[in-house]
C-alpha cells in the first residue's frame, strides 16, 4: 500500500513538474532561407543608398553596418557559409541593381559574431 502511494506521488510530481524539450530546427532549408534574407537586406540597402547619390564605398560601408546591426544576434550566424552568402549577394546585386563590377573581396567585413 505504501509502495503504491509513493509510486503515485512520484508519477504525479513527474507529470506536473516536467517541462517539454523541443529540438532546435537547424535544417539546411532554414539556413538557406536565413542566408537569402541576409542577402536581400544587404542588396536592398546597398541599392537604395547608391540611388540616393552616396558613393559606392559609402554605400558599401552603410550596407555592411546596417546588415551587421540587424542580424548580429541571431543564433544561426554560426552556421552560415560566408562564401555562399557573398556569392548570393553578388548575384542579387547583378540581378536587382545591375551592379556588374562589384568586388566580392569588399565583403570581408560582413561577419556576424
Amino acid at each position: 500500500m505504501l509502495k503504491r502511494f509513493f509510486t503515485i506521488c512520484i508519477l504525479i510530481l513527474l507529470l506536473f513538474f516536467s517541462s517539454p524539450v523541443y529540438s532546435l530546427d537547424n535544417s539546411s532549408k532554414t539556413i538557406e532561407n536565413y542566408t537569402k534574407k541576409i542577402s536581400n537586406k544587404f542588396t536592398r540597402t546597398y541599392c537604395n543608398t547608391t540611388k540616393f547619390g552616396i558613393s559606392y564605398e559609402g554605400a558599401l560601408a552603410f550596407a555592411i553596418g546596417e546588415t551587421n546591426k540587424e542580424f548580429k544576434t541571431n543564433k544561426l550566424n554560426k552556421l552560415i557559409d560566408y562564401s555562399l552568402l557573398k556569392n548570393s549577394i553578388v548575384n542579387d546585386l547583378e540581378n536587382n541593381c545591375q551592379v556588374y563590377d562589384f568586388n566580392i573581396s569588399s565583403l570581408e567585413t560582413l561577419k556576424f559574431n
